[in-house]
């Protein structure tokens, strides 16, 4: 699954109420490292379709949700889960990074 891009209105819909975790992307396009992580967010949402969902927010086109998550720098990635925010990640991560932050791999004995 694709990556999906949120607005305040569709925010609670989307991520507040969905059954799978959400991993929020807060990004904006003159934001150089968000364009960096955006085709790493895609293969993270297709890698794990089914267990995660992946939602984008603009914070230019909704400020109100970048303060509401108390965005100060982008991208900010938060993990929510049950509606709730639940991890934080502040800037481009690799892949292989973001899914042992995410609990989304095996860790090595």
């Amino acid at each position: 699954m694709s990556p999906i891009h949120v607005t305040a209105a569709s925010f609670d819909e989307e991520v507040r109420n969905s059954e799978t975790p959400v991993l929020v992307d807060f990004w904006a396009p003159w934001c150089p490292p968000c364009r960096v992580i955006a085709p790493i967010l895609d293969e993270l949402a297709e890698r794990h379709d089914g267990r995660l969902k992946v939602a984008k927010v603009n914070v230019d086109e909704h400020p109100e949700l970048a303060a509401e998550f108390r965005v100060s720098g982008i991208p900010t990635l938060v993990l929510m889960e049950g509606g709730v925010a639940s991890h934080t990640i502040v800037g481009a991560r690799p892949l292989a990074v973001l899914e042992r932050e995410l609990g989304l791999t095996e860790q090595a004995a």
